[in-house]
């Protein structure tokens, strides 16, 4: 979750003329960045081999 400091600063950061599309895609851009960090405090992160070993389940199990 964004708090109202983060989305003020980055409008403070755009350019005066801005989309609503390039405001959004920021924020979302933030918080996804937000939420990556505290799942890695928490550990809930994949090793690299987790993750190979799941990408190649995905693609095994598509064919």
């Amino acid at each position: 979750m964004l708090t109202k400091t983060q989305v003020h600063n980055t409008v403070d950061k755009l350019p005066e003329n801005f989309s609503i599309d390039q405001l959004i895609d920021r924020l979302l851009f933030i918080e996804k960045v937000e939420t990556g960090l505290k799942q890695s405090e928490e550990g809930l992160v994949n090793t690299k081999e987790q993750a190979k070993q799941k990408l190649s389940s995905s693609l095994q199990n598509s064919k």
